[in-house]
């Protein structure tokens, strides 16, 4: 989803690297956008998937409770995982010749 997003503004980029953007603000336009959707979501989740692990333990002899730090450490592992694929593709995108991008308009 990522690479697919930042191929779609790639003339957007470019442009913004024509008028003087740095390297790290085209990295951070690029990322705030996937931050804001993995944390709703993460939201979002955590609610369905403490009713539903609660369900499913019940049926177990030996259950464990369920912390709200699973959740936290779950949420945080997605957005890290997120940052580090949409940080890799806007890297790339970011460091790329404007020119490429701008030329068959």
């Amino acid at each position: 989803m990522s690479l697919y997003s930042i191929k779609q503004r790639t003339k957007e980029i470019g442009i913004r690297k024509v008028l003087g953007a740095s390297v790290t603000g085209i990295i951070v336009l690029l990322t705030k956008d996937f931050t804001k959707w993995v944390l709703s979501v993460n939201i979002l989740a955590w609610p369905i998937a403490y009713y539903a692990m609660n369900k499913w333990l019940q049926n177990f002899a030996y259950r464990i409770n369920i912390s709200w730090r699973t959740f936290v450490l779950a949420g945080a592992l997605a957005l890290v995982i997120a940052l580090l694929t949409v940080s890799y593709q806007a890297i790339r995108a970011a460091t790329a010749n404007p020119v490429e991008a701008l030329r068959y308009e």
